[in-house]
């Protein structure tokens, strides 16, 4: 039996990786599924997303394909198989709709990832987590203890070979230390088109402006706050109407939906990352 696998990969944008990378596959008697590429002039960096099935010993494909492929064109790559669920650690706090949102879109199967723990700093979402049958772990920010505290955060990850991890509106600051820990592989939502509307209350910021468009951003987390490389955007209209509670109400539900399909296009590794942007092969 066949199986299916993503393969993705970055490097200096030459002539003749596309044929390689094809050439190579039919050679291992892979067959292309589907195949997506983009080459940035601004930066002359070249980006591949191929999924293809194949029967092979997947370690002597790996070898062969560093040896033939990868080291010529001096590749950044990746292959996954799309069997594997991605493992994703939920971190929230007190605003539960994108953790409830993502809880009953994976139960539901509308999101093919697993989450095998959730972590939060407060005990609110105790009950809704277990409801799901999930672990969750209560790991409060003390005073003076927050490399500890980050330290149980590594631990759960690495306990539960966690692939991905996702601020459900954690609303605490990662260290630089964590941040490089995760480098790649933690997604933040964003309450707004960063980097508007910082800090607290942002929908009675939006209100007093008078917006007419509120939306929802999905990025990587950096040691920069708010200014890891965009994954995905989306906005509402709204108008004069709009009391802030309407406005926190419709964000909401844009930052759900703008979550979601952040990790979904994570999970299917379709998000390849371009300095401080990325490619997103939808």
């Amino acid at each position: 039996m066949q199986n299916t696998y993503v393969l993705t990969l970055s490097c200096h944008d030459v002539k003749g990786i596309v044929a390689a990378v094809t050439g190579f596959l039919a050679k291992h008697n892979g067959f292309i599924i589907e195949s997506a590429q983009f080459g940035d002039a601004s930066t002359g960096r070249f980006f591949l997303r191929i999924e293809f099935s194949i029967l092979a010993d997947i370690p002597h494909f790996r070898q062969a394909f560093q040896a033939e492929i990868a080291d010529i064109f001096a590749m950044q790559w990746k292959l996954r198989d799309t069997s594997h669920k991605m493992k994703v650690l939920v971190m929230v706090s007190r605003y539960g709709h994108c953790l409830n949102d993502l809880l009953h879109r994976v139960a539901s199967g509308n999101l093919a990832v697993e989450i095998p723990v959730v972590v939060s700093n407060h005990n609110d979402f105790r009950g809704l987590v277990e409801w799901y049958k999930i672990p969750f772990h209560y790991l409060p920010i003390e005073a003076g203890k927050k490399a500890e505290q980050e330290a149980k955060i590594k631990e759960i990850s690495e306990q539960h070979e966690v692939d991905l991890v996702v601020l459900a509106r954690y609303m605490q600051v990662l260290s630089p230390d964590l941040c490089d820990y995760l480098a790649g592989n933690a997604i933040n939502i964003h309450h707004s088109f960063l980097p508007g509307f910082k800090g607290a209350k942002p929908y009675h910021q939006a209100f007093d402006r008078g917006v007419k468009l509120i939306g929802a951003t999905a990025h990587y987390v950096t040691s920069d706050l708010d200014e890891g490389p965009i994954i995905e955007q989306e906005v509402a209209r709204v108008d004069h109407a709009h009391k802030p509670e309407a406005l926190e109400a419709i964000g909401r539900d844009t930052e759900c939906v703008v979550l979601a399909r952040a990790i979904k296009y994570h999970s299917e590794q379709r998000v390849l990352i371009n300095g401080n942007k990325t490619v997103v092969f939808r």
